[in-house]
Parts: structure tokens; C-alpha cells; sequence
């Protein structure tokens, strides 16, 4: 279903051409009017709307990693010291008090627990057993004894690798406290992709200082990355909802097989089963022995028909950039919707408004790749093209030059062959193309907003959804 709609988008892009500023200028005028601008009476930007939380996050974060093993505990915590967007945790937060403003008579889809409300507006109705949630116990008590969890003798005194996670006061903000752990689960989840990508990537920095591969090793990097999914696991049982347990897996899923999709990259072949890494080396794959089922990525294909392959490697593009950045998104934000009792409809809209936020920011991110400084940016500038890496800039330049295909085969890894890139993006108007690919999904996004009730952390998404738009870093 997501390849059809990505492919049937990808299209509707390709056929209309996105090749002149006048394009570009429409574009922008539609999207000032589907938004006006928030008074400034109202907040200042969107993380005042939830600005205590936010300011608690790390800190929050940090009780959950919650190791006994101080160098464990110092990799794990050393991306959140550092001053990072936060995106994911602050839609979440701003999505949950926006649906906070829904008559709480329409969101009986599942039974709020008595720890997600005060008991004033605690909803009173009989809902379907079949949605219901796992009442009776908070976010913060185990579902197993400690003593097994730890797995340590309860008679010796001892630290335990994971401590006990920190009780999560109630505090009146139309957030629920299992939204709100929702959020600092979420955040978990990227960084510890991020400890990964930046091995796999290479990578030498991040937030504007040494990546964490640099700073301690690769080995701590990897581990501190698994044990943060391990931890958010243990958050994400707790949260007692078998429907967002299973979002928030799915997600962890969905990082690897998007991380495997940018590993080959294309959908181009290279006329053999070797594979080129990110350092230029070659790596040749082993045959399947026959004894477990595989198969082929259905978009390992190679037409001789160029604007098939086009719209192929568009299609391809779109779904790893779903599965590495628009999944996390979209299944949080229809999570928070979940929690929240909405009706099936607000849900949909709230995963929808995730998939193409996320979309459009990895879009914008793919594109100032091309235009920002390391500075600005917080890590390596112009890496995409080094790392071997087609994203929607050169595959608009692709478009109209056949013979990129080539360099884009072969992840530009011969002499010449980033800069030839660089030149062909720039003549073929690559990244103005981007940036109203990236245009039309910030215009879907706000119109999936629609269906929240007009409230200022409503105001508050459109403004967010906007400034990803126009965002330089």
C-alpha cells in the first residue's frame, strides 16, 4: 500500500515536471494560504507549547537508560548532552495536547487507564474490550518481578546493569503521562540509530563535536546503541497498549530495513552480486544455500527504458527514506493518537501527518546536504554524494541526463565522479526540483491537521510543519 501511494506521488511529481520557478512560486504562495501565520500573542514558536517538557527530556531520558556501569552509562547518554532538533519528541508532545482537545466523549475508542488521567476528566464509558488496554498498572512498574529482571541475588548488595525506571509524575497539561513516555521513547529510538548510522557511515562528527564512534570506539558505540533499544523495549511494554507496542517495534524494524535499502542504494545493478560499501571497498555477497526461502527486492530491477528506471529509483528513494525517517514519525505520531482514545479516522489522519512530515524533512535534509556547512549542519557536509549515496537531487538531474546512470550505479566511487554529480544537479535545477518535491509533502501534512480541533498546539504544528520546510540546518 505505502509503495503504491510513494509510486502513484512519485509520478503525479515526475509528469508534472517541477522545472521552473514559476512552479516553485505557486507552490509557496498555496502554502502561506493553507496556513496563516499564529498570532504572536498566542507562543512564540512550538516548543513553548510543551517547553517543560522538553526542558525535562534528557533528564527523564537519562533516569530511563538507567545502567549501573558508568562507561556504559556515559556512551549511552552522550548524544542527548548535546544541543540536537528534537523533532520527533516535540511532535509527539505538541500531536498529544492537540488531541487532548477532542471532547473526551469521542475519544472512547480504547479505556483510558486511571494513570493516564486525573480522575475529573477520566473517561466514564464502556469501550470496546477488544482495543482495551492493559489497565491496572502504571508506566512505571514492571511487568515481571525486579529480582528477575536484574537478575542479581537480592541478598547482595549490587548496582544492577538496569536500575529501575523513575516514577513519571502526573502534571496537568492535557498530556498523558504515557504520552509523555512516548515521547522520550521515540527520542531513545533515534539516537541509538544514530549511534549506529555514524558507524556504519563513518561518520567523524555530530551535534558539532566528535561522533560517538570517534569519542569512545566503534564496539562502545554499537553496544551503547543496542542497549538503548533494549531499554526503550522494557518503556515500550510498559506503555501497556498492544496496538502501540507493536508501532513502536515495527519502527525499530523499519530503521534496519532502510538502513539495508541505502547499503545498496538503487535500483540500478551492477552487473554482479558484489555490492560497494561506503568506503569504496567492494564486498562480494554469498549465494543463498537454498535452505531458507529468500528473494529478490522486488525494485532490483534495471529497464532499458529510462524513464522507467527513473520513476523506479524515485519509488525506491521515497521508501527508504519512509523506513529510515517518515516510520518513526508516522507510527509515533499515530501511536500518541491511540493513547489518546481518538476514533479510527483522527488516527489515520495523525499517521498520514507523520509519513509526510517525515518525508518532507528528510527531503529538505537530503537537500541541504548539498547547500549548508559542516557548521551549520553539526556534521559532514556534501557527504551524501562520498558516501555513494543518490538522493532526490541527482535523481532530478538523472532525469534529464541519461548518462548519470552510470555514476550512479557505480556510487560515484571514481575520480571525478562527485564533482561531474555535483555540476549535473546544479545545470538541471536539481535542488529547486527538491525542494517542491519536499513542498508538496509539507502541503499534505497540514492537510492532514485538519481533522484536530483548531487550538493553538494546533498553531503550533503548522508553524513546526513549515519552519521543516524552510529550515537551513
Amino acid at each position: 500500500m505505502l509503495s503504491r501511494q510513494l509510486s502513484r506521488r512519485t509520478t503525479r511529481l515526475l509528469r508534472c515536471g517541477y522545472s521552473t520557478s514559476s512552479t516553485f512560486k505557486t507552490a509557496i504562495e498555496t502554502a502561506e494560504k493553507i496556513v496563516s501565520p499564529p498570532s504572536p500573542s498566542k507562543f512564540q514558536d512550538p516548543f513553548s507549547i510543551v517547553s517543560h517538557e522538553m526542558s525535562n527530556l534528557a533528564k527523564s531520558i537519562a533516569n530511563l537508560i538507567g545502567s549501573g556501569h558508568p562507561v556504559l552509562n556515559r556512551v549511552s547518554s552522550y548524544y542527548f548532552e548535546a544541543e540536537g532538533k528534537n523533532v520527533r519528541p516535540l511532535i509527539v508532545l505538541i500531536l498529544s495536547k492537540a488531541l487532548s482537545k477532542i471532547p473526551v466523549e469521542q475519544r472512547n475508542r480504547i479505556e483510558i487507564d486511571t494513570f493516564d488521567v486525573t480522575e475529573q476528566s477520566l473517561f466514564k464509558g464502556t469501550p470496546s474490550s477488544q482495543n482495551s488496554t492493559i489497565a491496572g498498572k502504571s508506566i512505571d512498574d514492571s511487568l515481571s518481578p525486579l529480582a528477575i529482571l536484574h537478575g542479581i541475588n537480592p541478598k547482595v548488595i549490587l548496582d544492577p546493569l538496569s536500575k529501575p525506571m523513575d516514577k513519571l509524575p502526573y502534571i496537568e497539561t492535557g498530556i498523558l503521562p504515557k504520552q509523555r513516555r512516548l515521547a522520550e521513547i521515540v527520542e531513545m529510538i533515534h539516537t541509538a540509530s544514530l549511534l549506529h548510522d555514524d558507524v556504519i557511515d563513518l561518520s567523524d562528527s555530530r551535534r558539532g563535536r566528535p561522533s560517538g564512534n570517534i569519542a569512545f570506539t566503534n564496539k562502545m558505540a554499537v553496544l551503547a546503541g543496542d542497549f538503548l533499544l533494549g531499554r526503550a523495549s522494557v518503556a515500550i511494554a510498559r506503555l501497556r497498549n498492544p496496538e502501540v507496542i507493536e508501532l513502536l517495534s515495527t519502527t525499530i524494524a523499519n530503521l534496519v530495513e532502510g538502513e539495508f535499502m541505502q547499503l545498496k542504494n538503487t535500483v540500478l545493478q551492477n552487473g554482479n552480486e558484489d555490492e560497494i560499501l561506503n568506503d569504496g571497498s567492494v564486498k562480494t555477497i554469498p549465494q543463498p544455500t537454498g535452505k531458507v526461502p529468500t528473494k529478490l527486492h522486488e525494485y532490483s530491477v534495471q529497464s532499458v527504458d529510462h524513464e522507467t528506471n527513473v520513476e523506479a529509483a524515485f519509488e525506491y528513494y521515497l521508501h527508504k527514506t519512509y523506513l529510515k525517517t517518515a516510520s518513526l514519525m508516522s507510527k509515533s505520531c499515530r501511536a500518541a493518537a491511540v493513547l489518546s482514545g481518538s476514533q479510527d479516522d483522527v488516527i489515520e489522519n495523525c499517521y498520514n501527518f507523520g509519513r509526510n512530515l517525515g518525508l518532507c524533512f528528510q527531503i529538505v535534509d537530503d537537500m541541504l546536504d548539498y547547500t549548508s556547512n559542516e557548521k551549520s549542519i553539526g556534521k559532514p557536509s556534501q557527504a551524501d554524494l562520498k558516501l555513494g549515496l543518490a538522493t532526490a537531487p541527482i535523481l532530478f538531474a538523472w532525469k534529464e541526463e541519461p548518462k548519470l546512470g552510470d555514476l550512479i550505479a557505480r556510487k560515484f566511487n571514481q575520480p571525478g565522479d562527485v564533482e561531474l554529480a555535483r555540476n549535473a544537479v546544479e545545470k538541471y535545477n536539481g535542488l529547486e526540483k527538491t525542494r517542491e518535491m519536499a513542498t508538496m509533502y509539507c502541503h499534505e501534512a497540514l492537510k492532514n491537521l485538519r481533522v484536530l480541533p483548531d487550538s493553538e498546539a494546533r498553531s503550533a504544528l503548522e508553524l513546526l510543519t513549515n519552519s521543516v520546510l524552510t529550515r537551513t540546518n
